[in-house]
């Protein structure tokens, strides 16, 4: 094995306690999720353990990554464009899901679990946000509004009202945002529904 493989294999552990971490998971749910026991994880984490594939599979699945992004693997003549995660320093994950210049923007957020009494800090910019819920309960303050809004909701607004994003004392949050230059806005077509017989 060459010293870029051990490398490699070495920061495997500090990026599993972070991706754990950031999504807000104890060892011992992970090891329900998983079927590897709370000691090897944690063995695991702090790199007196060297993974296995089928130890990394589980997890990957779990943290909804790549095997690549979760070794830091180099990139490979692959022509699909490796997203990686923007790191934000508060422990919310923001993974951008289009990088062609101009036009609307799409970001997947993760929102560690939040304290209901937080004091938002609302933000404005130019441009316009659409906001769909995957998991957990998403509070978005927008101007005078203070909403929660569950999976499978979605919000629309104009980036230039005072806006702020938060997860709820109940969870961490997933939720996609589609963001646009001002004035273009994310349009969904939804499906007209076929009334047949039974």
């Amino acid at each position: 094995m060459d010293h870029s493989t051990d490398r490699t294999l070495d920061a495997v552990g500090p990026r599993l306690k972070q991706l754990r971490q950031r999504r807000d998971i104890t060892l011992t749910h992970l090891a329900e999720e998983t079927g590897i026991s709370t000691s090897t994880l944690s063995r695991l984490e702090a790199g007196l353990r060297r993974p296995t594939l089928e130890q990394l599979l589980p997890l990957a699945r779990v943290y909804g990554v790549t095997l690549d992004e979760l070794v830091d693997a180099p990139p490979t003549g692959d022509p699909r464009i490796n997203l990686r995660p923007i790191p934000t320093g508060d422990g919310r994950t923001v993974l951008p899901l289009s990088r062609r210049p101009g036009g609307i923007q799409a970001y997947k957020f993760i929102l560690p679990t939040g304290r209901d009494d937080a004091e938002p800090d609302l933000r404005t910019h130019e441009g316009y946000d659409w906001a769909f819920v995957l998991n957990g309960r998403l509070r978005l303050v927008l101007g005078e509004h203070d909403l929660i809004l569950e999976p499978g909701e979605a919000v629309e607004f104009d980036t230039r009202t005072p806006h702020w994003f938060g997860a709820t004392g109940s969870g961490p949050v997933e939720f996609l945002s589609l963001v646009g230059k001002q004035g273009e806005r994310a349009h969904v077509r939804a499906a007209s529904r076929q009334h047949g017989s039974a």
